[in-house]
């Protein structure tokens, strides 16, 4: 990663009246958005429902978590780039000026407004504001790389930045000065700017500017990165005073809730449950088959299984849990009841039926009251609510491992399951001393399925979008699924056939 110069300072009198725009009455109304990038100094003013208010902030929660997800696996800045593209396009995409998309303004705004909302969640705390400060300075330095150069240029001219172009003749006056201080080879169309000395210490540090009367003359070439580090000032402050504000917020019984949920997801994003997920369709999933196809299940759920085949009975919680996750990856009601009654293979009919067996169809929503009204029961747990929800006592299996077990359990629990690379053990302990858990899972996934990644890759045989960070034990279930038995679901050799042959794979 390139170095990036100190940014120069806005004036006082231009920072005075943006602060002034900043605590002025609000004025309710839509705002303009010229420009494709966007500083986010001045907060929204216009309406939006509560429904898009927690909808977009969600988003841009997704976008922020695989951007630390790329920093997490050490990814390139180019491959960083690559792997964002399909999620920026999908999650929040920001259309050029001249692709004259009729989406450009709503896009525009969903950023703008998406922005401010995870400003204000993740403000609370000073490692939550330096956390996203420094995703979303990624995120901005991202998009700026990849803008168009006319526009780029177009949103940089209109910033109150304190410098100033220099001018031709200045130019011509101080030519080979410049060039030799600010190491330029070509001559034809190089540009410089100058702004106060204090204001670029860095550079000045490295000798690679040009200084005359108090001034550096700083090569072109350097002002996208002191556009990005004074982006990052900015939003410093702006947290800072965010963080003041924040308590007025908590006496709205509407936007508290939505913040706080926003908050805790930046243990793990939010991942809302699919039925793209399930394999019914593609393959025949019954209580039979489970064992086989426990090798392509997470460690939250291999867990559970382990477990129960050890001991024959597992804990209310973890029932749930694995109960709701089975019904994720299809297996129907009747064959989920010739499971669990299998698995209890200790407990009597008459115990099963009256202590077990209406807590399974209350799952699938065959009976019960207002969360089952609709005949779908419950859905399957995320990574979040197995983050977010109280740790297990003793006794209890359920949540995740990576969170629950300390390292040194997890690390045998590892082992147990067939994860014996040092390396990787190294790094998934790395992970969960920081609080990563669900990129130590994914690093694990990862690991598991090199081949087939990199198969799925170079023939492009995935969308990209198909292959970003796994929040949920059903994508990361069906995702194996899809991976390991590549060949033969393109042959037609899974499917209604059985899991004869899934279950051996």
């Amino acid at each position: 990663m390139l170095a990036i110069p100190s940014a120069p300072r806005i004036d006082a009198r231009k920072r005075a009246a943006i602060k002034r725009q900043q605590f002025q009455k609000a004025e309710f109304a839509e705002q303009d958005y010229p420009h494709r990038m966007n500083f986010y100094i001045i907060p929204p003013t216009g309406d939006v429902t509560l429904e898009q208010f927690e909808e977009w902030g969600i988003a841009r929660l997704k976008i922020l978590a695989e951007l630390e997800a790329c920093q997490f696996r050490n990814k390139t800045p180019a491959e960083t780039e690559e792997y964002m593209r399909p999620i920026l396009a999908k999650h929040l995409p920001l259309s050029t000026n001249s692709s004259r998309s009729s989406e450009i303004s709503l896009e525009r705004k969903r950023d703008h407004y998406s922005h401010w909302i995870l400003r204000l969640a993740f403000s609370s705390t000073k490692d939550l504001r330096q956390r996203f400060a420094r995703l979303e300075t990624q995120l901005f330095k991202l998009r700026i790389q990849q803008d168009d150069l006319r526009e780029r240029k177009s949103f940089i001219d209109s910033l109150p930045m304190s410098w100033e172009m220099v001018s031709d003749e200045e130019k011509s006056m101080w030519l080979d000065d410049l060039k030799a201080a600010t190491s330029c080879i070509k001559t034809d169309e190089e540009s410089w700017f100058k702004c106060e000395w204090e204001n670029v210490p860095d550079l000045v540090e490295r000798r690679q500017v040009l200084l005359k009367k108090g001034k550096a003359y700083v090569h072109v070439r350097e002002q996208m990165g002191m556009v990005v580090n004074e982006f990052s000032r900015q939003l410093d402050s702006g947290l800072e005073l965010a963080a003041r504000f924040l308590p007025r917020m908590d006496e709205d019984n509407r936007l508290a809730p939505v913040l706080h949920h926003l908050s805790q997801s930046f243990v793990a994003p939010d991942a809302g449950y699919a039925e793209s997920s399930s394999l019914s369709d593609i393959a025949n999933i019954n209580a039979a088959s489970i064992d086989g196809y426990s090798q392509h299940f997470p460690l939250c759920m291999q867990n559970l299984h382990r477990e129960l085949r050890k001991n024959s009975h597992l804990k209310h919680f973890g029932r749930l849990q694995y109960t709701l996750f089975l019904k994720g990856i299809g297996l129907n009601m009747q064959e989920c009841i010739a499971f669990w009654r299998r698995s209890f293979k200790l407990m009597t009919d008459d115990k099963f039926k009256s202590e077990h067996l209406y807590n399974i169809r209350h799952s699938y929503g065959d009976v019960g009251g207002d969360a089952n009204r609709r005949g779908r029961g419950y859905t399957p747990y995320s990574c979040q609510k197995l983050l977010t929800e109280p740790l297990p006592s003793g006794g209890q299996q359920h949540g995740c491992p990576y969170r629950t077990y300390s390292p040194e359990n997890l690390i045998t629990l590892l082992q147990n399951v067939g994860v014996t690379d040092k390396e990787l053990l190294k790094g998934v302990r790395e992970d969960v001393g920081k609080q990563r858990y669900h990129i130590a899972c994914n690093r694990v996934f990862e690991s598991a399925h090199k081949n087939e990644i990199k198969k799925v890759k170079e023939e492009s045989l995935w969308p990209a979008s198909e292959l970003d960070t796994i929040l949920h034990p059903n994508d990361y279930f069906k995702r194996s699924f899809l991976l390991k038995n590549l060949g033969k679901l393109q042959s037609g050799d899974i499917g209604v056939d059985g899991p004869s042959q899934s279950s051996s794979n």
